[in-house]
């Protein structure tokens, strides 16, 4: 019994073991705030948690005051780069006028607000070296300074070049119709390019009656709207409106352009050109038409070094000598104001700018050893190739030849050294047709651009035998004809002087190709007469287009040699634009100075001399060396004419302009992008280029130059990277008809003609216009007849395609010579009335 009781105590004091069950707990809805968990812990934190609070993470009110620290900070940038311009430590305010409309008078917007009822005093007359209209003008109550210059639209190449250094531009308008065709133009050149702060004037407006003012305004704000959403619409009519355009122009805010504010910038005000003496230069003596080209002018953007290498636009790269401090020519230092009747304006004594009172002062000379390069291309070493030993198998086949001496029949005399040029008839016929058909290689469209040009002489030849035999059957009726021909002549003839047959037969040819293109994308005939495996050899066909790989450094052209390319273009971009935005030495923002640029041909002052401004810019580094540049653009829609690939157009980008011919290609995010044969108008084409290398943000415009010198717009956009391993690969599609359809298989023919290109192109898939693919399985005959396996069973109506590709590259034809345009409204052709028979 004893034992008994003993054993029971034992079980009563047993415990529940790991595998007890455990049911959760009931949830109320509560949660523990940050206080109770922090006082559960009493202190106790986390390595982790320690960490992030104390070094990364600040508190609500240390993010507040942050916060409000770096919002002042930029609004105190933001007002101090406002007063800045046109203030005494600034530039003066750079404002071009420009006239939208053949109606409109620049000159007459700048007579008012140079005058005195506008409150402001001019100093300085043709301020700016080669625009003869333009003037300095301090205002005294507004503190400020101002440059005008009125600026023509004739000249394209100069309206662009001003707009990219000026701080605020003034369109003028038509009270009535606002801009004309070709303002309209200037407007979407000046809108790709970056359209910096402006302002719209309208003149006229007084002179209307009271009563149709008003519509008259909200008819013109109802045009200007289109263009300029938020814009505001200044009559300009008395000096009281000059003085409001004048306060507007000082006080707005500045638009920044990408391009311009990280890169330092000069507009010319004062030129000077020194010949090279006998020993002075690289150019050898005054004959040889270099100098030393001064220029002065006010700092604008980033610091200026003469270190760094400046490009003139439109004519090239050079290089800095030194750099000199002159007194500056419009000097806001006001020793007497006198304040006079209102909208009478002040007397204003001034601080003699004449550069013979003060001495030049030299500000930096540049160092030789650590001057930038002028080297745009990088040097070529012809024998820096790949090397490789021949195989065996190439071993012998070359002792097998020379054992197979030739037996040919030579002149008597010659040597053997003589006779292994000599060319057999059979060895030329064989010679002459590969190297027509290599010549051909590197362009696909060659081959159906002959089968068209053989197509179209064809039937110019039939329709010329069938005019001779009607001619004589029908000599009668052909009297009657020229009898009636003869009234006509006169405006037919006149009507047929302005126009360029040539140019008319290049513009059917294209548009051809073009329609050609559309209805059969990337279609080519095979050819009859050379075997398909020889003509398409540097072809090869993808199982993916997406995922099959393509060695960007395979088979690499001779041009490539020439270029140069970086390891990480955007981490060179971003390291470049950062040191060139904290550089502080040199020549600042603001600063009046003098630039010695060597080695300057004697054509950049011609070019002044002829009334055209000069624009320097700083270049970055390694922005004078050539790559392979790509821009992002779209077809702007003035243009109807198909533009071909590797066709040469004129360039603006950023501040450079040249001519090159560039190939287009698909913009996508893939490793490899089909090429385009046509600029296609529905879609962003990326343009390929050789050119020198220009860091981006960058404004592009595309242009193209007629016969007669007029360029018209086809493009806008802006600078996508520089990479030269991007894969462009172009696309040709052989096509066949299906002759027997089984329920898998089909007999094919037409996409070769003989059994060698058959099993050479075994290996490619096949495709069908239906979505149906498929493979080759066996040739049947010797005309090219094949076997084909699909998917599925094909239709009658279908058509069997094989996708063949080859990389392409730009062609090396840059030029930075571009020609002076021709403005394309004077170039139209007017024809009167009275001249054509209206019956």
């Amino acid at each position: 019994m004893v034992k008994m009781a003993a054993n029971e105590e034992k079980q009563q004091g047993h415990r529940p073991g790991v595998y007890k069950q455990k049911n959760k707990g009931h949830k109320h809805g509560k949660h523990r705030t940050k206080g109770e968990i922090e006082r559960e812990n009493k202190g106790r934190v986390s390595v982790t948690t320690l960490t992030k609070k104390q070094r990364k993470e600040l508190g609500k009110m240390d993010r507040r005051h942050k916060a409000n620290q770096l919002r002042k900070t930029k609004k105190d940038q933001v007002l101090m780069e406002k007063r800045r311009l046109g203030s005494r430590d600034g530039p003066p305010h750079l404002v071009a006028v420009v006239s939208l409309h053949a109606n409109a008078d620049a000159g007459a917007v700048s007579k008012l607000l140079r005058g005195e009822g506008a409150g402001g005093v001019v100093h300085l007359e043709r301020c700016v070296s080669g625009v003869g209209d333009s003037f300095g003008l301090i205002v005294p109550r507004f503190k400020q300074r101002f440059t005008f210059l009125n600026q023509s639209t004739d000249d394209m190449h100069s309206l662009l070049d001003v707009a990219k250094v000026a701080d605020s531009l003034v369109f003028v308008l038509d009270s009535t119709e606002g801009w004309d065709t070709y303002g309209d133009h200037c407007l979407s050149c000046l809108f790709a390019q970056g359209l910096a702060s402006h302002a719209l004037v309208c003149q006229g407006l007084s002179d209307i009656s009271v009563k149709k003012r008003v519509d008259f305004r909200k008819a013109l704000s109802k045009i200007t709207e289109v263009r300029f959403p938020d814009s505001r619409l200044f009559p300009l009519d008395s000096d009281q409106d000059a003085t409001l355009l004048l306060r507007h122009l000082g006080s707005q805010r500045q638009r920044k352009l990408g391009f311009r504010s990280r890169r330092s910038h000069l507009l010319a005000e004062r030129v000077a050109f020194t010949p090279n003496g006998p020993m002075e230069g690289s150019g050898g003596g005054g004959p040889s038409g270099l100098g030393t080209l001064r220029v002065s002018g006010y700092v604008r953007g980033c610091a200026l070094h003469a270190n760094r290498l400046v490009h003139i636009s439109g004519h090239g790269d050079f290089q800095l000598s030194q750099i000199d401090a002159p007194p500056d020519p419009l000097p806001l230092n006001l020793t007497t104001v006198r304040a006079t009747k209102p909208g009478r304006g002040r007397d204003v004594e001034m601080q003699d700018g004449d550069e013979s009172e003060a001495p030049v002062r030299v500000l930096m000379k540049a160092d030789p050893s650590s001057r930038e390069s002028l080297q745009v291309e990088a040097a070529v070493d012809p024998m820096d190739g790949e090397q490789t030993w021949p195989t065996e198998q190439e071993l012998l086949d070359a002792e097998e030849a020379r054992k197979n001496k030739r037996v040919m029949k030579v002149p008597k005399g010659t040597s053997d050294y003589q006779a292994t040029w000599i060319i057999d008839e059979d060895e030329e016929e064989e010679n002459g047709e590969t190297d027509e058909e290599s010549s051909d290689d590197d362009d696909g469209d060659d081959l159906m651009d002959e089968a068209m040009d053989g197509e179209d002489e064809e039937n110019h030849s039939q329709e010329t035998g069938s005019q001779a035999a009607s001619e004589d059957e029908d000599d009668e009726e052909e009297e009657e004809e020229e009898v009636l021909s003869t009234e006509r002549g006169g405006a037919d003839q006149r009507y047929d002087d302005n126009m360029d047959e040539a140019a008319e037969e290049e513009g059917l040819k294209r548009y051809r190709e073009a329609r050609s293109h559309e209805l059969f994308p990337d279609e080519v005939d095979t050819p009859l007469d050379a075997p398909a495996r020889i003509r398409f050899q540097r072809y090869r066909g993808l199982k993916s287009f997406r995922s099959s790989p393509w060695d960007p450094m395979e088979n690499l052209p001779l041009d490539y040699s020439r270029i140069f390319q970086f390891q990480s273009f955007e981490r060179t971009r971003r390291r470049i634009l950062a040191e060139a935005a904290a550089d502080e030495d040199g020549a600042m923002d603001g600063w009046y100075v003098t630039l010695h640029i060597i080695d300057v041909p004697v054509s950049v002052m011609e070019s002044v001399q002829s009334g055209k401004p000069l624009v320097l810019v700083s270049l970055l580094p390694h922005e004078q060396k050539m790559s392979v540049m790509h821009l992002l653009v779209q077809r702007h829609p003035s243009n109807t004419e198909p533009i071909k690939s590797k066709e040469e157009l004129v360039f603006h980008c950023g501040f450079r302009r040249f001519r090159a011919s560039p190939i287009f290609s698909q913009h996508t995010t893939a490793d490899k992008h089909k090429m385009e044969r046509f600029l296609r108008p529905d879609a962003p084409t990326v343009v390929s280029v050789y050119a020198p290398i220009t860091f981006p943000p960058a404004g592009v415009l595309l242009f193209k130059q007629r016969n007669d010198g007029v360029q018209d717009l086809v493009a806008t956009g802006s600078l996508l990277s520089c990479d030269p391993r991007r894969v462009v690969l172009k696309r040709i599609v052989l096509s066949g008809h299906p002759f027997k359809i089984n329920r898998r298989s089909a007999v094919v023919r037409y996409m070769f003609f003989n059994r060698d290109d058959i099993m050479w192109f075994k290996p490619v898939e096949l495709r069908t216009k239906w979505g149906r693919r498929g493979h080759i399985k066996d040739a049947l005959g010797t005309h090219g007849h094949m076997k084909c396996v699909f998917d599925n069973q094909l239709r009658s109506q279908d058509t069997v395609l094989m996708n063949l590709y080859k990389r392409v590259y730009p062609r090396w034809t840059y030029d930075p010579y571009v020609p002076s345009q021709l403005p394309w409204f004077k170039k139209e052709v007017t024809i009167e009335m009275d001249d054509l028979d209206m019956e």
